[in-house]
């Protein structure tokens, strides 16, 4: 902790926020723009303010702190919970919230915000608008086929159906073009590199892009694959306690969930990663650990291309996608 830094913690709802300072005094203000204000003329040069990522509610907030040049954290809401848990508090509101962030915040290293461009901000609204039409053209394609094997289906219901399904298909075509165009002006030259990886086509390659802001916020493999979720825990405890290494899941799901689809054609198709999978499997190892091990390896090979700007290449093994 830095004895000259003032700490702000902030404990964001819906319609208000609740702050406390390293002094103990405690604000609570709106919300919204007015209350952004008023809590702006509290905080200086040397002040730092720590919230936690709460669904979309601390967003406006703190791209607000960050366009006005305050030091600002989020938190994962699990460190913060535990944090608090081992407080063993047995008041929960959130006034006590904020000044358990406080708390928080003098004690654990802190690692500033970036925050996403607002060109990032769109394309990821893109991808989450993307995802919702595709569940619901599963939803919807599921209850036609429903229809269709009734004996007498309502001609009527059938004609909803279909036309909300044609209606879905045209949203999608048009952000699927509109994220691709919007991309190709950043990313142009990673997203045509990773193309060229086996098994990566137009689409992954887009949603790998998109999902990782062009690779540009990763030093290393491994801390890309720590932020899939991919990254291995091991449990392990004196003689009683010997768990099987698992995945940490605490990650990004969608990017997890992408790789562990292309793994099953990678596994196949793509050298490097078909030779993993065939060791694996030879030792023993289930089909499903291999297969995310290609996911690890897929990741890895991703990032190499991305920083080193080079297309892909069987015959070429390079230091940094060594297994």
């Amino acid at each position: 902790m830095n004895k000259d830094i003032k700490y702000f913690g902030i404990d964001i709802s819906h319609l208000v926020f609740d702050v406390t300072d390293s002094q103990g005094n405690y604000y609570q203000f709106k919300n919204s723009i007015s209350g952004f204000k008023k809590f702006l003329k509290l905080v200086d040069s040397h002040s730092h303010c720590v919230m936690e990522a709460t669904g979309y509610y601390h967003y406006q907030l703190a791209y607000y702190l960050q366009e006005h040049g305050v030091q600002l954290s989020v938190e994962n809401p699990l460190s913060v919970k535990r944090f608090i848990q081992m407080k063993l508090s047995k008041i929960k509101t959130d006034k006590s919230d904020s000044r358990l962030i406080c708390e928080y915040a003098k004690q654990v290293e802190l690692k500033l915000w970036q925050g996403n461009s607002k060109h990032q901000l769109e394309c990821l609204q893109m991808t989450r608008a993307l995802s919702m039409y595709t569940k619901q053209r599963t939803m919807l394609k599921n209850k036609i086929h429903g229809e269709l094997v009734l004996g007498v289906p309502s001609k009527v219901v059938l004609r909803s159906f279909k036309q909300s399904l044609k209606y879905l298909n045209k949203q999608m075509e048009s952000l699927e073009t509109k994220l691709l165009i919007l991309v190709k002006q950043v990313h142009q030259e990673v997203l045509t590199r990773l193309k060229s990886i086996p098994v990566i086509g137009p689409k992954t390659s887009l949603m790998l892009v998109v999902l990782t802001d062009g690779f540009e916020r990763f030093t290393s493999a491994s801390e890309l694959c720590s932020y899939a979720g991919l990254a291995p825990v091991i449990r392990k405890s004196g003689s009683s306690v010997n768990g099987r290494p698992r995945i940490s899941k605490i990650g990004n799901q969608k990017l997890r969930n992408l790789l562990f689809m292309c793994s099953f054609n990678a596994c196949k198709y793509n050298h490097a990663c078909k030779a993993i999978y065939d060791r694996l499997v030879a030792k023993g190892k289930s089909k499903k650990l291999a297969l995310i091990a290609v996911c690890n390896k897929l990741l890895k090979q991703a990032f190499a291309i991305a920083k080193s700007g080079l297309l892909y290449d069987n015959n070429y093994r390079s230091i940094l996608v060594k297994n």
